[in-house]
């Protein structure tokens, strides 16, 4: 017999290899950590392997793109990142209904902590409220694996399937055995039918077909290799994803024996797979992250059925319903559990080596980057207003922190140009002004701003160009000229986007030269209407610098407004003021210092 062969992936890499092995045609997606990795391996191999992929402008797009797709038979896949899943929220309760014919599978990654998101929202229950199968992978083998086994069931259920890791499977490496690539793609072609169109009656008929669909869906998903029992005993633990491999690490520490029942698809339940379960076991603890979506399901199938077994978990309080977890977290939960309860810290210290704590790192808009000197200028030129700065989703969201302070609000994508409206409804004679980046605008902002113009609203929104999708990892837009592949592509101009839009007031600003940000900021919100400010500079993680900058220390009068305000990294104070070799030579510090005394120095010169 021929070895497998293996390879070292990530998580997200093996979700990507997956859809590869399956035969994947189109995919689409969104940026957002931690699942952006899924579509950038993709992006990159979509030539070799021959399919579609697309950088979408938002998350409703590329479901509906991808739905497009497999309405013709072609396998598809999109991702997104737990949040996003709100945006496409309204095709998906529908697509529910209407179904596919090619296969869909939807990689939806959820960050539980959160490491990099607004929120802790559990995918699992947007899959229970839209009635659709959900596999949740604990490894990057497992990954892949249910990525090829989505498509299938998508086809055989002729439902899309959610594909639900969470942030450690999803940046965790592995080796992973690799499977035959496919031979043959489907054929693909659309089929005029009456049943591709949503209309009351035939809602109502697809909403009994899809409650029927759950009962079937159970009954695969009990035979699926993805959910196992083991049983060692009358105490038992049921874990999904990532948490069943700190079980299985915590039970092997402590020399613990439980039995143990591994669900890989939590919803719909594998129903007769837990009644073999329960009927084994006296008590069992439900071990999962976030939300008790496979606890609620045991414990209703023990009610129905009549099981004289204690359930345990997070409506107890044993297990916590926010955060992540981790070794240390279910050994304490395990300590209680077994009826240890006071001993679990000790017990926890003397078996996990536990790394030292880490010193504290605030988040900071990095040297140098293009945002922080547009907030600086428009609260300098703004003092004498009082105005309100509403902020969105992205690495300018970081303005918020102090000195500069530049952020008043921050709600969800697109939300920055949305909430000022809202505020200057109420706010008569304050000034509101709106941020957001090129990205985030063509993601949802173009439509808040396309209300503030049919309204009247008198906002100014300031779109931070810095030509990229920074903080997800630099990934291309409809501003940028190229696309998900590299390839060129017709390069959407954001002014001239603005002025379609119907904007009268437009000024295009260099981010780097404070005396333009401060006039068109003062302009800006004197005008009667809305206004946009484009304050562009690239990016300074891609910008290659030629010159930085270095304080005369004879002529600095140490007024630290340049450390106090502007809150540049790579200016530090010393016993004077230091220029860093972090200095990317924007100059802005130059331009905030009274005295002149920064100067611009080659870098060989430092």
């Amino acid at each position: 017999m021929a070895v497998a062969e293996k390879m070292l992936l990530m998580g997200n890499e093996a979700i990507a290899r997956g859809a590869v092995e399956a035969g994947v045609q189109v995919v689409t997606g969104y940026p957002g950590t931690p699942s952006s990795e899924v579509f950038g391996t993709l992006a990159h191999f979509a030539k070799e392997y021959g399919y579609y992929a697309e950088w979408s402008v938002n998350e409703k797009v590329a479901l509906e793109v991808a739905a497009g797709a497999a309405y013709a038979g072609a396998r598809a896949l999109v991702t997104m990142k737990q949040v996003g899943l709100n945006v496409a929220a309204d095709p998906l309760m529908t697509l529910a209904y209407i179904g596919v014919k090619g296969g869909l599978v939807l990689v939806v990654a959820d960050d539980p902590g959160p490491h990099s998101s607004q929120n802790e929202q559990d995918t699992r229950k947007f899959a229970q409220f839209a009635k659709l199968p959900v596999l949740d992978p604990s490894t990057p083998q497992e990954a892949k694996d249910m990525t090829v086994a989505a498509f299938d069931l998508s086809e055989q259920l002729g439902l899309p399937v959610i594909l639900r890791p969470t942030t450690r499977t999803c940046h965790v490496c592995q080796d992973v055995t690799l499977g035959p690539l496919p031979a043959t793609r489907n054929e693909c072609r659309f089929d005029k039918n009456p049943g591709w169109v949503i209309l009351p009656g035939l809602a109502y008929k697809k909403h009994i077909w899809l409650n029927q669909k759950q009962k079937e869906i159970s009954r695969l998903f009990s035979s699926m290799p993805f959910n196992r029992a083991e049983i060692k005993g009358k105490t038992g633990i049921i874990t999904s994803g990532v948490s069943y491999n700190y079980v299985v690490e915590a039970l092997e520490m402590q020399g613990w024996e439980a039995s143990l029942l591994k669900i890989g698809t939590p919803y719909p339940l594998p129903e007769d797979l837990v009644l073999e379960f329960l009927s084994r076991v006296e008590r069992v603890l439900v071990v999962e992250e976030q939300e008790p979506v496979v606890e609620d399901q045991v414990i209703h199938l023990a009610w129905r059925h009549n099981l004289p077994v204690g359930v345990a978990g997070k409506h107890n309080g044993l297990v916590p319903r926010e955060g992540e977890l981790d070794v240390d977290r279910v050994t304490a939960i395990l300590y209680k559990y077994f009826g240890f309860v006071g001993m679990e810290q000790a017990a926890a210290g003397n078996t996990v080596r536990r790394a030292p704590d880490l010193p504290l790192r605030t988040p900071v808009l990095c040297a140098g980057c293009p945002h922080r000197a547009v907030f600086y200028g428009f609260k300098e030129a703004l003092k004498d207003y009082d105005p309100v700065f509403t902020g969105d989703i992205g690495c300018y969201t970081l303005g918020v922190i102090p000195p500069l302070n530049a952020l008043d609000t921050c709600l969800c994508m697109g939300a920055s140009v949305t909430i000022a409206s809202g505020l200057s409804r109420v706010e008569q004679g304050r000034k509101h002004v709106a941020f957001l980046g090129d990205s985030t605008f063509f993601h949802t902002g173009v439509a808040g701003l396309i209300n503030a113009v049919y309204n009247r609203a008198g906002i100014t929104l300031v779109i931070l160009d810095n030509g990229t999708t920074a903080m997800t990892g630099h990934q291309p837009h409809p501003g940028i000229g190229r696309n998900a592949t590299g390839d060129p592509a017709r390069r959407i101009d954001i002014a001239g986007l603005v002025r379609g839009c119907g904007v009268d007031y437009i000024r295009e600003v260099d981010a780097y030269n404070l005396q333009e940000v401060m006039q068109a900021a003062r302009e800006a919100v004197e005008y009667e209407g809305p206004s946009v400010v484009i304050a562009r500079r690239e990016c300074v993680a891609l910008a290659k610098p030629g010159v930085r900058y270095r304080v005369n220390t004879g002529a600095c009068i140490e007024c630290m407004l340049c450390v106090e305000n502007l809150g540049c990294p790579a200016l530090c104070r010393e016993e004077k003021v230091v220029i860093s070799e972090k200095c990317t030579g924007c100059g802005v510090c130059a331009q905030v210092c009274p005295a002149g005394a920064i100067e611009e120095v080659s870098r060989h010169e430092v």
